[in-house]
């Protein structure tokens, strides 16, 4: 049933085109809105009529009139102020809360249709034939975004992201736990990807100067079909989890764009300690100095060039072969040379998986 307040609104307005005071019971004869000063009927008149086989009555000059809802009895209508005129009112607010009934059922319908597509609990033939009863086109392309403000959902956060993603455009806007807010977004075009990476990008922007809330955002990739949108989903989640272990300074990460971290993300933990042994042995990689780490990072984004590295860092070239040199005492890693230095970052980045294993313990 519609919430009181918007059945309110519906008859206020109704009694101000109308002139006709109207009253509205609930199925078990409880009085929800009453436009006249006192109860136009008995209540115990209501809970007769209720009781009843008729689908309208007559008391006094008043009309009662029953709506039903899939068969069941969803309201009963009261109006006053002569048979005919009255009779005509009841009907009239009888259409327009069924409309708002069936609209609001539709729309948690809606939801509740979204909620299950991306958690995968639906069968097939079920998606389809739920997806043409909701008029969900099934063959729009779209992609999904998961939203993470790194703490309980906030209800700004989710009304925001209403806001700037509306039914009317054929997105929806959910959330399947207490963490994130999910965005499922229709596209124009599948293969648009800067027009996907910039609507993510937009979220972490409007979010955080309308709301300032700082979120992560992780997106998968396009699901051509609806029965895909899980699909997406779940390439979304890895984004956000893996974007937050390997790739903390970015807010946005899209599936695609992971790289190896996707796939330390789905090794055994057993195996990624075997790997660490393997490498450091019996060093901890956090007890390396952070100036040298700090350093060979900069050295892999420059393509292991010592030049451009050592004036990009403002130190002598020597001083940056020094910091090589005693990163190779400590690991036997020489990370001039490819392979080491390929070595050397699958271990950090396998080192931050296990850190983050840790700590979500």
């Amino acid at each position: 049933m519609i919430s009181t307040q918007i059945l309110k609104n519906c008859i206020e307005e109704l009694h101000g085109i109308t002139k006709i005071d109207m009253s509205v019971y609930n199925g078990d004869g409880e009085l929800l809105v009453n436009t006249a000063e006192e109860e136009i009927v008995d209540e115990a008149v209501v809970k007769s009529f209720i009781d009843s086989p008729a689908e309208s009555q007559v008391v006094s000059d008043n009309n009662l009139l029953k709506m039903f809802d899939e068969e069941e009895l969803g309201c009963v209508v009261v109006t006053a102020g002569g048979v005919e005129n009255s009779f005509m009112a009841a009907r009239i607010a009888v259409s327009q809360i069924r409309m708002l009934t069936s609209a609001y059922k539709e729309k948690f319908d809606r939801n509740n249709f979204i909620q299950n597509l991306l958690m995968d609990n639906l069968l097939l033939v079920d998606v389809y034939n739920r997806a043409k009863k909701l008029h969900v086109d099934i063959t729009q392309p779209r992609v999904v975004y998961v939203v993470e403000s790194g703490k309980e959902k906030d209800s700004v956060l989710s009304e925001l992201l209403k806001h700037m993603f509306t039914s009317r455009s054929g997105d929806f806007v959910t959330a399947v736990d207490e963490n994130s807010v999910i965005v499922v977004k229709t596209l124009e075009r599948a293969d648009d990807n800067e027009e996907i990476y910039q609507i993510a990008q937009s979220i972490v922007d409007t979010v955080n100067s309308e709301a300032m809330i700082n979120v992560r955002v992780g997106y998968g990739t396009v699901a051509s079909e609806i029965k895909d949108v899980s699909k997406s989903y779940k390439e979304a989640m890895m984004a956000v989890d893996v974007g937050k272990i390997f790739y903390e300074d970015r807010k946005v990460n899209s599936y695609n764009s992971l790289g190896i971290g996707r796939l330390i993300y789905q090794l055994p933990p057993n195996l990624c300690h075997m790997f660490i042994e393997e490498i450091f042995g019996e060093n901890d990689p956090a007890n390396f100095d952070e100036e040298i780490v700090s350093t060979i990072y900069k050295f892999f984004e420059n393509n292991l060039n010592v030049s451009e590295t050592a004036r990009q860092l403002f130190i002598h070239r020597n001083t940056l072969v020094y910091r090589v040199e005693k990163l190779k005492s400590l690991t036997g890693l020489d990370v001039r040379v490819f392979d080491d230095a390929l070595t050397f970052m699958i271990a950090m980045m396998v080192n931050n998986y296990l850190k983050y294993l840790d700590r979500q313990k």
